[in-house]
């Protein structure tokens, strides 16, 4: 059995979900035995701007360093935000690092989904590392408008990052998502912010949400304990 590493604190939020997650998901594979686990907690406050991108690398490699020595077999960043510089990271890695984007790529398939919006940090949804990915497998990832984006990225940081989670937010952003199925005629959705499940906690309009924390912590269980 493969102990877990988890880079944390991006938020601590969703670092609680993810840990919550493993944890019952270990218990259901292995009939109650706990996955052992360590956590490196970053704060959020000193993430270096993404526009440098090598500063972004170093201080992310310099925890996932520290899970190694900690005893860690392989690591987790637990954000969707910090994958844009996964490639990077992962050349330089000691150790196995899980992708939450391939891993909600292969769920998408399994699903046989051809066409997705995206939802998550400003960053995320202006960037390519979620098209590139579903793109080698003919999948199209749908950003909302720049509005929606902005409200969304709004949402996240003022709110859910802080765990306030409001009724109105929530219509709002289920608003955004149903004018993106009617018009940009998207077969799910990928919460692509791995606080957005503390908000979004089940399917709505027929399609399904990707929950990309619960599907990245499933991957980690099911690396845990096969190695695959």
């Amino acid at each position: 059995m493969r102990k877990i590493g988890l880079v944390g604190g991006l938020g601590p939020e969703s670092t609680i979900d993810y840990y919550r997650t493993l944890i019952n998901l270990h218990r259901e594979k292995t009939g109650g035995r706990i996955p052992e686990i360590v956590i490196y907690s970053l704060s959020l406050q000193d993430f270096p701007p993404i526009s440098q991108k090598e500063e972004v690398v170093q201080w992310l490699l310099g925890a996932i360093k520290a899970l190694h020595l900690a005893g860690a077999d392989f690591a987790l960043v637990t954000a969707n935000t910090p994958h844009i510089v996964f490639d990077e990271l992962r050349a330089l890695m000691p150790i196995p690092l899980l992708s939450i984007v391939e891993e909600t790529c292969r769920v998408a398939r399994e699903k046989r989904l051809s066409r997705v919006g995206l939802l998550g940090t400003k960053v995320t949804m202006s960037s390519d590392f979620y098209p590139r990915t579903f793109a080698a497998h003919d999948i199209t990832v749908v950003v909302p408008s720049k509005d929606e984006k902005d409200y969304i990225d709004d949402k996240l940081t003022s709110e859910i990052i802080h765990n306030k989670i409001h009724d109105k937010t929530r219509q709002g952003l289920l608003d955004i998502i149903e004018r993106m199925v009617d018009e940009d005629n998207i077969e799910g959705v990928i919460l692509g912010c791995t606080e957005l499940p503390l908000i979004l906690t089940e399917d709505a309009f027929g399609i399904p949400f990707l929950n990309t924390t619960r599907i990245h912590a499933e991957s980690a269980v099911r690396f845990c304990l096969t190695g695959e």
